[in-house]
Formats: C-alpha cells, structure tokens, sequence
C-alpha cells in the first residue's frame, strides 16, 4: 500500500495515508497475522495516530497477503500465559478494540480471509466490515480451551442477535462470507480486486458529510447500544440540539436551500 506519508514505523503494522484515508495493515503474513503483544500495541500506536490526525477522515483496516485478515491470537503465545496474565492481555485487546469503535471516525475493516478468533473481534469493533467472497468467519475459542477474550461474547450478539452468536461461539465453527453477509456480520461481499476500492468508495461518500455529525451520529449509536431506547433517544435529541450550534450546520442548511453542494469545515 503506497502513501502519501508515514508517520510512524512499525514492528508488525503498516500504517499511511493515501490523501486524507489511513491505511492500517496487520503485516505477519507467514503465521497469517495472527495477533500477540506487539501487534495488539502496534495497532493501539496507528490507531492513536489516525485518532489524533486531523487530515484522516477514515481508516481502513486489512492484514497482509492474500489468505488472512487476521487469523486469531498467536498461540504460541496463548499457550505460554498465565491466568493472571491472560486476563491481562483480554483487557488490552479490549482496549485496543474499544479505541478502534470509539475512534470519532469511521473504520472499515477490509476482510481479505480468513477473520477467526481476535480476527473476528477486530473486523466486529470497526464501523464496516467488507469481505471478499473467500474470506472465513468464526470464534474457535472453546476448541484451544477458552472463551472469546476480545469482546466477541458481547459484539456478536449484538450485530447477529443471542441465538447465532451462540452457535458461532459454542461450536468454535468457521462461516463463509456469504453466511456472515446473511446474517448481518458483513455489510458487503466485494471481490478481491476491487475490496480496497470499495472500503475507499464508502469513506470517500462519508467524508463529503459534516465531520461533526458524523463522529456525534458514530457516538449515538455506539453509546445508545449501550442504553435502554429511552436513554438512547435522550442522547439522540442532545446531539442533534449540539449539531445546531455548529458552523457546519448553518453552511447544510444554507447549501441545500441554494441548491448548491456544502463546503463543510468541521466546526
């Protein structure tokens, strides 16, 4: 992936931009990204980046080659841990999963293969998950002798409901892209050519809207699936009331009554 500029030089991530999108790829093709210590802090080091880069309006999440997104933790490394340290290292993948679904900013996870384990609890902490028609899906925790550490028990019911989020997790079985599309794990199935293009198409739709009212709208929905309905509508109406205070809405309202196209600053 060839960008404009590289801000930062990883052990186990890529990470650029090309104009104003981040590209962060998982980049440990030959164990099939799998994911130990350093890439979890590699991707909380990009992520932060993006985060705090005024110029990037969206990231896109892949792995490396052509086989894996991510594959599931390093079991290498899972093998050797502790109880102590196991529940250690579940709350930095959650940290890590948390910064990326509460980023502000919109995060596609570009699904190149195979997405198991913490591969699957990555692509679920993004905003979109676009997959490529050979790409696999599953939680195979319960076969090595775990539980999904990652968020899955919680993001998975949420995104595919209670009974097939418990099949997925009780049965450690693999899915096909077509499966997960079905049943609201993936948003799109794009073929491998074109899954980057498609992933900058999105964001490229989604940066011609307000900044702010994109990260408030990211905000609403993250915070509200976390609520009650009631709760969740209070927080509807508080950042609707907080988009009207902004320059972005005035210049919405403004170019849409002058049959023009905004020119939105982000304030």
């Amino acid at each position: 992936m060839t960008s404009e500029s590289t801000r930062l030089t990883l052990e186990n991530v890529l990470y650029g931009r090309k104009g104003n999108i981040a590209y962060v790829t998982v980049n440990r093709p030959t164990v099939l990204n799998a994911l130990n210590t350093p890439t979890w802090s590699d991707l909380k080091a990009a992520f932060e980046d993006a985060r705090g880069d005024d110029t990037v309006c969206g990231i896109i999440l892949t792995g490396a080659g052509d086989k894996a997104f991510i594959v599931g933790a390093d079991i290498s490394e899972l093998a050797r841990v502790s109880a102590v340290e196991a529940e250690r290292s579940s709350f930095f993948g959650q940290e890590v999963l948390n910064l990326i679904e509460n980023l502000g900013k919109p995060v596609i996870a570009a699904v190149n293969g195979f997405a198991l384990g913490g591969g699957c609890e990555t692509a679920m902490a993004c905003t979109i998950r676009i997959a490529v028609e050979s790409a696999k899906f599953g939680q195979p925790e319960v076969s090595l002798g775990f539980v999904p550490g990652g968020g899955g028990t919680q993001r998975l019911p949420r995104l595919v409901g209670k009974g097939r989020a418990l099949q997925l997790i009780l049965s450690g079985d693999m899915i096909t892209a077509q499966e997960a599309y079905r049943i609201g794990l993936v948003n799109e199935i794009a073929p491998a050519a074109e899954l980057i293009q498609r992933a900058e198409a999105i964001l490229t739709r989604i940066a011609a809207n307000a900044p702010i009212a994109v990260k408030f709208a990211l905000e609403a929905v993250n915070k509200g699936m976390e609520t009650s309905q009631g709760q969740g509508l209070l927080l509807d109406a508080s950042y609707f009331g907080l988009c009207a205070a902004t320059e972005d809405k005035k210049e919405g309202t403004t170019a849409f009554l002058a049959k023009r196209a905004p020119q939105f600053c982000g304030r």
